[in-house]
């Protein structure tokens, strides 16, 4: 038998080797990587039962949390795409994204309520409207779908969904892309496309159980430069974290012993000269990767001083490659020439 190259392995792999370990800290929500699964199988079979089939596109417009983490792998576990969208984007950007990507369902988080009521005007496509949370009134809109995310999960079975039936190379994850000229281009990665640049970057990056990953970066950035996927099949602690700032992430490093950390420079730069770094622990972090836009070895060299015993490596990818292509260590003669300068 040929087993498809498809993600949706990786969270089963989890769920039977790391069961009862915890996976997952979200705020104050703390899943292991059993509840995890099931919460995963329980939003594919939601998705069902609202009659989302293979090839539909699913949207989120949402920070990081472990309900868009779900999605990961409750969407493409049915065979429908998950369509992350840049919260950071303009309406009218969004506003064509959804009409290019026609999808039937978008998760939204409440802060984006007044975008979304906008949006909705524009988005002839979308038959559900799923508030991932009340707002602070403990309500949602009266056009969202009368439950919210969790009572969906709650009168779901977590049935396990056959994943030979998957086709390895369709389209398990789109996003759009503003690199280029004009309107955001859909980039289409497959299941072979995640399962593969999983098994890669994890061998490169020698990830194991006992690492624990900060989502520094938005979930919508591809994948979080694919922690999603990594994470789970090594069985490390995914921690979330809703938007980047200097205090919570260091507060999230010593509470939770974070050991790997992934930033573009202006974010590293902002947390390492943060006024109260020096009064954290982050002797935990043994790994530093940094990328969307060029480092220099002057930040490495600052990094690894700043945390000691750490590793500061450049990162560089694209949407296209899913995105990791490659990671560079700081060279053996820069290092010395440092040294001698110094």
């Amino acid at each position: 038998m040929i087993l498809p190259l498809t993600p949706v392995r990786f969270k089963r792999h989890a769920s039977q080797i790391f069961g009862n370990k915890s996976g997952i800290v979200c705020e104050s929500h703390r899943f292991t990587y059993r509840e995890f699964n099931q919460r995963c199988d329980r939003l594919s079979d939601a998705l069902l039962k609202l009659g989302l089939k293979p090839a539909d596109r699913v949207a989120y417009l949402s920070f990081n949390c472990h309900r868009l983490l779900e999605a990961y792998y409750g969407v493409p576990q049915i065979g429908a795409i998950l369509l992350p969208l840049n919260i950071r984007l303009s309406p009218e950007e969004l506003a064509y994204i959804l009409n290019d990507s026609a999808p039937r369902m978008l998760c939204f988080d409440p802060e984006f309520i007044p975008l979304v009521e906008c949006l909705r005007r524009q988005a002839a496509s979308v038959e559900h409207y799923i508030a991932l949370r009340p707002d602070q009134t403990g309500q949602k809109p009266s056009w969202a779908s009368p439950c919210l995310y969790d009572e969906l999960l709650d009168s779901a079975e977590p049935r396990e969904i056959d994943y030979r039936g998957i086709d390895e190379n369709s389209v398990a994850e789109l996003f759009y892309t503003s690199g280029t000229t004009a309107h955001p281009k859909g980039v289409m990665l497959t299941h072979r496309n995640l399962y593969l640049h999983a098994l890669y970057t994890g061998l490169c990056l020698r990830s194991g159980d006992d690492d624990v990953s900060l989502y520094t970066v938005p979930l919508f950035h591809v994948n979080s430069w694919g922690t999603p996927h990594v994470a789970t099949l090594a069985g490390a602690r995914h921690v979330m974290i809703k938007k980047f700032d200097p205090v919570s992430v260091l507060e999230l490093v010593q509470n939770e012993r974070v050991t790997r950390l992934q930033m573009v420079p202006t974010m590293l730069i902002a947390l390492i000269n943060h006024p109260e770094f020096g009064k954290y622990d982050v002797s935990s972090v043994r790994e530093v990767m940094m990328g969307g836009a060029p480092t220099n070895t002057a930040l490495v060299e600052q990094v690894e001083r700043k945390i000691p015993g750490c590793i500061a490596m450049g990162g560089y990818g694209l949407t296209e490659t899913s995105p990791v292509i490659t990671m560079a260590l700081i060279k053996t003669h820069h290092a010395v020439e440092s040294e001698e300068s110094s």
